[in-house]
């Protein structure tokens, strides 16, 4: 676990999209819905109804929890009609409005527009408006997203609302699919004795494994299963407790596991077991016997703090730094492979004042050390977020293991007039 601090300096704002744009095929696009636009009392004027079309995108269809996604709302028409006594004036029209999540995450988006409007005479419709807004995915599965109620505010000659909602619910315009982080897994074996004669027990005490799940113990020598396997019940702790037989010579690991077969995600990595024969050894010869017991899989980082730069009040922009260096030693001797994560948290200035967690990314890399059996793969560039992101990883394989040197650019996106001041938040890494 690491400490980013920035100093920085105000409100997140998204730049307004493009009207016009298509949406892209296989999607939902322009949907149609009943409006009823309640002029401001200073109109004089009777409320509005009628069909509003419009048409919600996302910038990113198939996020990853923990994503940003940037959400456009485009009012195509409505039958909202100038509220002003005579012509309105180019750019002083602002829309606000509200996008509506259902499905896998519910809730509502804001979205503001820009002041961009042409020249409206009096008593016509109010012109097709864009407006912009974001929000974090916070669960896996689908989830759509449909037009809700919005404002345009006319700023001339006074400062004019009309409100339009929807008289029905809107139909889904725009749908998403977000994945799930990759989780950890936990699960580990010890074994009460690293060798023994053929037939001899083994008292075997597993860990992490998921609460009342069926776990079978097994023999394993290099990636395959031997014929020693025996099975146990979780606790309510998620402990395993088992007695393993073995009489397979092949035998030189134990594993365990829940579901039908062993795999890196529901199984534990294998402990060292070496059987020995019981045969007394010929006249005049010695056996010699040798144990390389399995160890284990951690980590280490070089440093506790992680200064970023500095971005100057009312500029915004990128706070660059780098995470400290992290040695990643896997000696555990068996198949499985490790993926290491990181998390952060919103960052906590002056007042309380927050910069999101999801506004840091970073740019992963790992290098394997001489020697080691497994390669290193980096995780991918992009948000690192609340709900985390993948450092860095290396596949299942036989034989799996050695020494890694793990890093990452850090890049802090700073909003514009953030107020001065520090921003501390915690990164948190976990290895599994």
């Amino acid at each position: 676990m690491a400490v980013l601090a920035a100093a920085a300096g105000g409100a997140l704002s998204a730049p307004a999209a493009a009207e016009g744009t298509m949406p892209t095929a296989g999607r939902p696009g322009q949907v149609e819905f009943p409006t009823h636009c309640l002029p401001p009392q200073e109109a004089g004027l009777p409320p509005a109804d009628g069909p509003t079309r419009a048409r919600v995108s996302v910038d990113n269809p198939a996020p990853r929890v923990g994503d940003t996604v940037t959400v456009t709302y485009q009012v195509a028409a409505g039958p909202a009609v100038n509220p002003a006594g005579g012509e309105l004036p180019a750019d002083v029209l602002t829309p606000t409005g509200r996008v509506m999540l259902a499905g896998a995450q519910s809730g509502e988006v804001t979205v503001v527009g820009a002041r961009r409007n042409g020249p409206v005479a009096a008593g016509a419709p109010l012109p097709a408006v864009t407006m912009t807004g974001t929000f974090t995915v916070t669960a896996p599965g689908g989830t759509t997203l449909a037009p809700g109620a919005y404002i345009l505010h006319t700023g001339h000659p006074l400062d004019l609302a009309t409100v339009c909602t929807a008289a029905a619910p809107a139909p889904a315009s725009e749908r998403l699919t977000a994945t799930p982080l990759p989780t950890a897994n936990l699960r580990h074996v010890a074994l009460a004795a690293a060798h023994g004669k053929p037939g001899d027990k083994v008292k075997i005490t597993g860990a992490g494994f998921t609460p009342g799940a069926a776990v079978t113990v097994a023999g394993r020598a290099g990636a395959a299963e031997t014929a020693d396997r025996v099975t146990a019940t979780a606790d309510g702790l998620g402990t395993v407790l088992a007695e393993l037989p073995v009489t397979d010579r092949a035998t030189t690991a134990v594993v365990a596991y829940e579901g039908a077969a062993w795999s890196s995600g529901r199984g534990s990595g294998p402990a060292a077991y070496t059987v020995i024969a019981a045969a007394p050894p010929a006249p005049g010869t010695q056996k010699l016997t040798v144990t390389a017991p399995s160890g284990t899989l951690g980590m280490t980082q070089a440093g506790e703090e992680i200064a970023l730069g500095a971005v100057p009040y009312g500029d915004g922009g990128a706070a660059p730094g780098r995470i400290g260096t992290v040695t990643v030693k896997d000696t555990r001797g068996g198949p499985a492979g490790w993926t290491l994560t990181g998390k952060v948290t919103d960052f906590t200035g002056p007042g309380g004042v927050r910069i999101p967690g999801a506004s840091l990314s970073w740019t992963p890399s790992c290098t394997a050390g001489a020697g080691s059996p497994s390669p290193c793969t980096a995780g991918s560039a992009g948000a690192v977020g609340p709900e985390g992101a993948v450092l860095a990883s290396t596949p299942d394989a036989a034989p799996a293991g050695g020494t890694f040197t793990v890093d990452a650019a850090v890049t802090l996106r700073v909003p514009r007039y953030t107020p001065p001041g520090a921003y501390a938040a915690v990164l948190t890494l976990t290895l599994s």
